[in-house]
């Protein structure tokens, strides 16, 4: 059975592929198949537009106060689904709409398609994983290389114009603290938010 829905904490989250152009080292998929729960996130295929919106339609919405686009994979890497997804649920539910990304989307899409969420989404968490482009390649092992950081900040820029809450962030374990000190540096420079977050086993 796909798994497309699944919770975490508060929120429903939504597993819309398992592509990603990544490979980083702390990527939860590495060992794992769920996010501690006892759905398996791994996909047979990619659902549609129509199963998605089946599936949600099976639940209460209102019971939770956030939807996060983010399962075992890239989810711009389905970029019309989640646009279609996302529009389907701006019709009628009150909550926050947020969008965990690696931030490759224009990458990925091949066209800056930050302004295309405008209005679609509330909040956008964006992986930065480091102060520069070397560093982040070998953290994220992108397969577009080290241009992938540049990218990851020109659509952060491009989230700050449309998107009400960005953030972008770096996991603790990852790099040191001087380099820390160099992203808050970079998103203060963006106008954006910058989290530290938690290495998860």
């Amino acid at each position: 059975m796909q798994t497309i829905l699944y919770e975490v904490k508060n929120g429903l989250y939504l597993n819309l592929t398992n592509r990603c152009p990544c490979n980083c080292s702390f990527c939860l998929r590495q060992n794992h198949d769920d996010p501690g729960n006892e759905e398996s996130l791994w996909l047979d295929r990619e659902p549609t537009f129509a199963e998605v919106k089946a599936a949600l339609k099976e639940r209460d919405l209102n019971q939770y106060p956030e939807i996060v686009f983010c399962g075992f994979g890239e989810p711009l890497e389905a970029f019309d689904v989640l646009k279609a997804t996302a529009a389907y649920l701006k019709t009628f539910y009150q909550g926050n709409i947020r969008l965990n990304t690696n931030g490759l989307g224009d990458l990925i899409v091949g066209r800056p398609v930050a302004g295309e969420l405008k209005g679609l989404i509330d909040a956008v968490s964006i992986s930065l994983n480091a102060a520069d482009a070397k560093t982040y390649q070998a953290i994220s092992d992108s397969c577009f290389g080290e241009k992938s950081f540049d990218a990851v900040l020109s659509f952060a820029a491009d989230c700050a114009k449309v998107i009400p809450e960005v953030t972008l962030t770096t996991v603790a374990t990852t790099i040191s603290k001087e380099d820390e000190k160099r992203c808050a540096a970079l998103c203060a420079e963006l106008g954006v938010t910058y989290r530290i977050r938690s290495y998860i086993e």
